[in-house]
């Protein structure tokens, strides 16, 4: 195999695209920061920001490439063409490269101060690989993932800086968003079951809503911002309804991995939303970790 397909194969193990929604995760957490932390002027503070980005993009990789590996006799039988099955990456360079994604995020984590959170999160991950996927708490235990995602990133401003209320409505706002997500894409390779969508939409719906009161934990809005929030909100509600909404109406393979694919990169817009809540409109600057991710996904599939 040539180096150009031995690279397209190896990103799409990992899954390239996705790794800008943990990107996104944080950022977000960073402008939290900013709203609240008044170190975060100094430029240790972005280095820590920097580091947990690694550390947060290393553990989503390392997810990927241990997800295809669990998932390897069910790919055979229904999605022969992925790296695993159809030969193009061995198992064992699978096995070294997500456990060295593992190690890489942890450590990453260790040096940020963060190391509690990220053995958390990379629990978290390979537990869900592992087996809780199949089981009716699956998306539960993804949504977690998230959680413990922003919480990585949040773990940047000093406690007596950002209450933990605040911490963990933010992070749920996120978490609840990707349950929803990933109970909608549970059946995504056959056709779905149109109630199943619509319990997911509504799981969608629900954060959509825990994020419209999270500007009542903020102090006075920081400039215009903060007062378009809710409709910002609003409209990232449309962003990613509409595809849902084909999806329930027709609930083929095509139109639900349409909407999972939408949903899945746009969780770097409703990052860029809930950010607008912090630091007012700069925070839609994240929007700007959408275009690579959208390039890549040309050649590699994100679901």
């Amino acid at each position: 195999m040539g180096t150009r397909p031995r690279l397209l194969a190896l990103a799409q193990l990992l899954r390239l695209p996705n790794v800008f929604t943990a990107f996104a995760d944080i950022g977000l957490a960073a402008c939290a920061g900013v709203a609240f932390f008044p170190g975060w002027r100094e430029p240790d503070y972005w280095l820590t920001v920097g580091l947990l980005a690694l550390a947060s993009g290393s553990l989503y990789l390392a997810g990927m490439v241990w997800n295809d590996i669990f998932d390897r006799d069910e790919d055979r039988r229904d999605r022969p063409f992925r790296p695993l099955p159809s030969g193009r990456v061995s198992l064992r360079t699978a096995a070294v490269l997500g456990s060295l994604l593992v190690a890489a995020g942890v450590g990453f984590a260790a040096v940020a101060g963060a190391l509690a959170y990220g053995l958390g999160l990379a629990a978290a991950v390979l537990a869900y690989d592992g087996g809780l996927k199949r089981t009716p708490p699956g998306p539960v235990a993804m949504g977690a993932c998230r959680f413990l995602n922003v919480l990585l990133g949040l773990s940047a401003v000093p406690d007596e800086h950002l209450n933990t209320a605040l911490r963990i409505h933010l992070a749920g706002v996120v978490g609840v968003y990707i349950v929803g997500v990933t109970w909608f894409a549970r059946t995504e390779a056959a056709e779905s079951n149109r109630r199943q969508l619509l319990a997911a939409a509504g799981v969608m719906l629900l954060s959509l809503a825990l994020g419209l009161t999270l500007r009542g934990r903020l102090p006075a809005g920081p400039g215009p911002g903060g007062i378009l929030f809710p409709y910002l909100l609003v409209g990232f509600g449309f962003l990613v309804g509409l595809p849902v909404s084909r999806a329930v109406q027709r609930p083929g393979p095509k139109e639900v991995q349409a909407a999972v694919k939408r949903c899945v990169l746009g969780l770097v817009v409703l990052d860029a939303v809930l950010a607008t809540a912090f630091v007012g409109l700069p925070g839609l600057l994240l929007v700007l970790l959408l275009p690579p991710a959208l390039w890549l996904g040309k050649w590699v599939y994100s679901t």
